[in-house]
Formats: structure tokens, sequence, C-alpha cells
């Protein structure tokens, strides 16, 4: 029953903040605001992990494919399709559903315990429009663009371990980014990275608004926005890898 509760009070929550914004102007400068908190900030780590995991993961194949018979350029393909259909996506949202879904549900749960939000509300302001959409749209407009980042990277720092390692060399490795390249995966990557930030953003957003006490509860609603964003992010995954990719 009280799965069915918080589902239902989230639909409802993700119908309000839908509403249409009172002042366009106020709402693109908060939309602005936030693809710089949520998004560029983001950029560093995202690239930082997926250098150092695109380099893993070719030496990892490296290392379990010491079979004569398999040519080295299948490391190329290995490090473009696991960065392309799974890494840069779901590995990526699963990182910043720690950071950026910490940051939104603290920051608007602290606004519900300082009585921040029942001011909004007593003006005649819709509290959650105001609060959680511009985090929801600016999210999913960064979103793609730490996914391409990530996938570069990633490539890059295969490709760069590969030859500084000696265990591929760079015109094998190249040939395998090449071989058999699927475009639709990158497509496929960034609708799971629009539907991830969107489960990010609202997910994080809810449990901070329906915070209550004081800041012991704000740290145990971030620990709640990062946890269900987890599943809901994995769960999601799933279904769309069999929507999408059966």
């Amino acid at each position: 029953m009280n799965f069915l509760f918080h589902l239902g009070r989230y639909a409802l929550f993700v119908r309000d903040s839908f509403r249409r914004p009172i002042k366009h102007r106020v709402f693109v400068g908060q939309v602005l605001k936030e693809m710089d908190i949520l998004g560029l900030s983001s950029v560093g780590i995202v690239a930082i992990i997926s250098f150092f995991m695109g380099a893993v993961i070719t030496l990892q194949l490296a290392y379990n494919l010491e079979l004569p018979f398999i040519p080295s350029y299948t490391l190329g393909v290995g490090a473009r399709d696991t960065m392309l259909l799974e890494f840069s996506s779901t590995m990526v949202s699963l990182i910043l559903a720690g950071k950026v879904g910490s940051h939104i549900a603290s920051q608007i749960g602290t606004m519900r315990v300082t009585e921040q939000i029942d001011v909004l509300d007593v003006m005649g302001i819709n509290s959650v429009g105001f609060l959680v959409l511009p985090k929801i749209v600016g999210l999913m407009l960064m979103m793609p663009f730490l996914v391409i980042v990530s996938m570069g990277v990633g490539i890059f720092g295969g490709w760069l371990a590969g030859v500084m390692s000696g265990v591929v060399s760079s015109v094998d490795f190249i040939e395998g980014l090449q071989y058999a390249f699927v475009p639709f995966y990158i497509v496929y990557a960034l609708i799971k990275s629009l539907v991830f930030a969107f489960l990010i953003s609202s997910i994080a957003g809810y449990w901070g608004y329906y915070t209550k006490g004081g800041s012991l509860e704000v740290g145990q609603s971030s620990t709640k926005a990062v946890v269900v964003s987890s599943i809901q992010i994995l769960l999601f995954n799933l279904i769309l890898t069999q929507l999408m990719l059966a």
C-alpha cells in the first residue's frame, strides 16, 4: 500500500510540475541556470569516469581474448559497443543519480523544512512547477550532451590505453571502431538518456518536495531519491532495451 501511495502521489506531482509557467522569461532563466548547475558542472566527473572506464574495458577485453584466431580489431568493436550501448547512458545516469539527484532532493527538501515552499503556495505560485519543472527540462537538455561526451572520451581512453600498453595497434583499434557500426546505437543511447534524466530529476524533486521534519529528514530524502532513481534507471533500462533492441 505504501508503494501505491507514493506512486499515485508521484503521478499527481508530475502532473502539477508540467502546468504552464506563469512567466516564460523567468522560466527560461531558471532552465538556463539549472543547465549550468546540473549539467555543465557534471562534465568533469563524467569525462574522468568515462576515460578510465574506456581504458579498463579495452584492457580487460585484451587480457581475456588472447586467442590467435580472434583479430585484434575486436578490441575496438568491444570498447565501442560497450560505451555506446550501456556505459555512456546507463552507468553515467547512475552516477548522476547520486550527484544530481541528491543535490535536487536536498535543495528542495531544505526549502520545504524552512517553509520557503509554503511561502510560494501562499503567494499563489505553483511551487511544484516553479521549483521542479526547470530542473526536469534543464537536465533533459543536458543529459544527451553528457552522454555524447562520455562516448567520445571513453572511446579515446580505450584507444589510448590499448596503444600505450601495446595490446593493440592504433590502426587495428580504429578499424574496430568502424567495423559493423550501427548508427542506431547512438540514437538508442540518447533516448535512454532523456528517460533517465526525467526519472532522476522528477524522483529527486518528489522526495525533496515532500520532506517533513528537519535537517536529518532532508538527508534521508536525499538518500531515498538516489536509491529510488537508481532502481528506476535499471528497471527502465531493461524495458527500453527490450522495446528498442529486441
